[in-house]
Parts: C-alpha cells; structure tokens; sequence
C-alpha cells in the first residue's frame, strides 16, 4: 500500500511538471543577444523589447517563448512565407497600416471578446490607439505604440549658427528659410545641416508625405484615387531637393550612415523616429561620442498645418490559433501590454492612458521637447496595398535624389503605378 501511495503522489509531480506551452513569436527591431529580462534598465529598441520577452518568458507560469529570427528589411515577407507554409508565427509584431492587407484577407485573430478575460483593459487604450487595431469593427491586436519622425538635434551645431533661443532650437516655418538655415549651419560649421535615410529605407518618402500633409494633400484619397503628381507632391520634393542642390544635405547616405553622422557632429538635424531617443540619449551621454547636447524637437511646419508620418506598432495572432496555443498567446500580449511603460523608454508614444498619465512617463528624457507630435500625426488613407505603393515611392523618389530624375516625370510615373495598385 505504502508503494502505491508513493507511485500516485510520484504522479502528481509528475503531472504538475507538464511541459510548458511552446509559443513562437516574430518581431523586428534588430538583434540583442543579452537583453536578460529586466525591463527597466535596458537601453535601444532591440534591447528593451527582447527584455520584455525574455520576462514574459521567465514569468508567465506555463508558457514558454521563442523569439524568431527576423530582419526589418524583408520581415513582411517572412511573415506571409510563414503563413503561405502553414507555419504562421503564435504572436507577431505588426504596424497599422498592414491590418487591412492581412485582416481583409482573413488572417489575423479578432480577439475583442478575448481582452477582458486575458487580462487586458482595452479601456485604457487611447481612442487614436483602439482605433489603430480595428478593422471593420473587430479588434485584430493589442497596441503597442505611436511612433513617428521627429527632428533630432544637436544643438551645439545650432547654438554655431545662430540658431537658439531661450534653450530651444530655432526651426524653420517655411521652405524657403529652411534653405537659410542650413546656409547658416554650413557656413558657421561646415558641416551638413540635415541627414536622413534617403537611399534606403523609406525615410525619405515619410518627409515628403509629412510636406504633402502640410498643404492638406495626400498620396491618395479615400475612394482610391492616386494624387501624387501635384503642386503639393512637387513643392515638397522641391523643400528636400533645394538642400541636396546646394551641398547642405547628402542624399545618398542610408540609415546606418545618416545616424553615424548625426552622432559624429556631421549633421545639426537628423530625421528619424521616436525609436531612436533613448538609445541618442545614451549615446550623447558618453564620452567618446561627438554628440554632447542633443535635443528632440516636433517636426516643423514648413507650409500650413502641422503635420509628421506617424504608425503604431501592434501585436498579432493568426486567426488558425486555437485551443491552449491561443490562450498562452494572449497571455503573452497581456504582458507586453502590461510592460507599456518600459517599451515608452525607447522615446515612442505610449498607447495606455494610465501610462501617458504618470509621472515615470512625463519624467522620461526629453518627453516635453516633443509632447505636440501626436497631435500632429498623421498617415495615408487604410489600404490593402500600402507597402507595395510605399516601394513604389521610394523607387521614385530616390531616382530624383540619387540619379536625377525630372520630378514631374518621377512624380507621374509614381502615380500610374499607385493606381495600377489601388484598382487591383
């Protein structure tokens, strides 16, 4: 009797030890190799995110997370050769504007009757952040953040030129005087007055929707009409392109290249996102970094309104998860949605009110230097077809940059190609 009661306590054991629910997850924003799982310390976007997942990994009871290998470059692609294989990641970063491609198809997860009960109070989301994750009425994910392009300064550059005041830079309120501060800038320093990724990813193509934007224009309209080649489309190129004219600006440094020259006192601007304020913040920090004062500012008005490119980043499932898979993954997106405060550190909008609210996200570094950028924030209409027309701009547009190509001809062709996409 005495053995048999030990083989069946030996089962209990046995049965408490069940293995744990292996979830997949996919994301980008680049490698970090010792995130460990501390949240609150570490710094850049690859680091903090990877310290939140390692934590739900270490801290959700039965749930066990393995972060697959992605790159930012090709990373929709990957997803979709994952689903097109059957083997669709459990949970999977997304941005905004891709809901209508792979929810209009079927492929995400509508977990609105879900939230409450994985522990998730979507009343705390901002309205702009709900509305970031619904799609003809569902809710398809858990946002993450608002990001969008800032202008990033380094202000003894500024300070060279003449240009701040009371400890605040000194922008430009119109093409034509940003054309005078950069003169200032070159002729005070000698060094380029703004860098941006303007030969690879398309950060080029977010500053010439945000001047589109400025003059009440737009790429396309909400019935699906291209409206690319226009007054609006050309005097925006025009704002950018007078810089590469006359030598104040490089077109043809990529991403890696525009932040090392910001960060080595080549540039007095940097155009880039909200991603990148707590890892400059570091970086300003140390001794051997050019960089010593920098700044975060809104990006400026150049023509009427006020307006920068903007997304939100969210959170997926495929709509195939069922069962313990689904369950276990939800749990995953209640804890990066529960962890909102530490994603923010990266300098990115938070989505929770609770978290914008409190002073651990007011007392983040330079957070009131660009506290009006999410009232200024904007993007295209939804379409299903929005990363193929983003190539398609950034094709186009870098042909005038790097090879020179008519704008008016750029512009033309970009808008037969876009609406070739749109009718489809």
């Amino acid at each position: 009797m005495k053995h048999l009661m030990l083989t069946a306590a030996a089962l209990t054991v046995l049965a408490g030890a069940a293995p744990a629910q292996e979830i997949t997850l996919a994301r980008f924003f680049g490698a970090c190799e010792d995130a460990g799982t501390d949240t609150t310390t570490s710094t850049g976007e690859a680091c903090i995110i990877q310290s939140i997942i390692n934590a739900a990994d270490a801290e959700i009871d039965g749930v066990s997370i393995e972060t697959l290998p992605t790159d930012w470059g090709n990373y929709y692609d990957q997803v979709k050769a994952a689903f097109a294989g059957g083997s669709a990641p459990d949970v999977f970063v997304m941005h905004r504007h891709r809901i209508p491609e792979f929810a209009g198809i079927g492929a995400l997860a509508e977990i609105s009757g879900e939230l409450e009960a994985a522990g998730i109070d979507a009343s705390d989301w901002s309205e702009t952040a709900r509305e970031a994750v619904t799609y003809n009425g569902g809710i398809y994910g858990v946002p993450m953040d608002f990001h969008a392009n800032l202008w990033h300064v380094n202000m003894e550059l500024m300070e060279a030129a003449g240009l701040v005041e009371d400890g605040v830079p000194v922008l430009p309120s119109s093409p034509e005087e940003l054309l005078a501060h950069a003169q200032q800038v070159k002729e005070a320093t000698g060094q380029d007055y703004l860098a941006a990724d303007f030969a690879q990813f398309p950060i080029g193509v977010r500053l010439v929707l945000a001047l589109m934007w400025q003059q009440d224009a737009n790429i396309f309209t909400e019935d699906g009409t291209a409206t690319i080649d226009t007054e609006a489309g050309q005097n925006a190129v025009t704002a950018i392109t007078q810089l590469f004219d006359a030598e104040l600006a490089n077109p043809q440094l990529n991403y890696a290249d525009s932040q090392q020259a910001f960060l080595n006192g080549e540039a007095a601007i940097l155009v880039n996102g909200t991603w990148v304020v707590d890892f400059y913040t570091a970086e300003a920090a140390k001794e051997e970094v050019a960089l010593d004062d920098y700044y975060v500012a809104d990006f400026p008005t150049l023509f009427e309104i006020g307006a920068t490119w903007a997304d939100s980043h969210m959170w997926a499932m495929p709509s195939t998860l069922e069962g313990a898979d689904r369950e276990a993954a939800l749990k995953v997106l209640a804890f990066i949605n529960e962890h909102n405060i530490d994603w923010a550190r990266t300098g990115h909008m938070a989505v929770r009110t609770s978290v914008v609210e409190s002073n651990a996200y007011t007392s983040l570094p330079h957070r009131d230097e660009y506290a009006g950028t999410a009232a200024i924030a904007r993007d295209t209409p939804p379409s299903e077809r929005y990363g193929a027309i983003q190539d398609v701009l950034n094709r186009e547009l870098q042909a005038i940059w790097l090879t020179g190509k008519d704008v008016s001809a750029a512009l033309s062709d970009a808008e037969v190609e876009v609406q070739d996409l749109l009718d489809r």
